[in-house]
């Protein structure tokens, strides 16, 4: 008996089996044997959804909380630093 290759799954075949899964329509078994994976994963794949969903809708405040970086303000503070490091 043989085993099957290892499959990688893309990113957006993940998202609708762990949508599926969320719905709750079907059970798991339903599932896998729908989309041909095991029930286990898509138990992964659903907490996976739910864990970064609330990081999904919280990006953009943390993005507008942080002003953007001054490179040529750091440039210059990194070169005074080495001058001040080399006397």
């Amino acid at each position: 008996m043989s085993k099957r290759p290892r499959r990688n799954h893309s990113p957006a075949f993940k998202a609708k089996v762990a949508l599926a899964a969320v719905k709750g329509e079907k059970n798991l078994v339903e599932l896998a044997q729908q989309f041909d994976v095991h029930p286990n994963q898509i138990t992964q794949w659903k907490a996976q959804l739910l864990d970064g969903a609330a990081d999904m809708f919280g990006s953009e405040k943390a993005a507008a909380a942080n002003p953007p970086v001054d490179v040529k303000t750091l440039h210059a503070k990194i070169g005074e630093l080495t001058l001040a490091n080399d006397f």
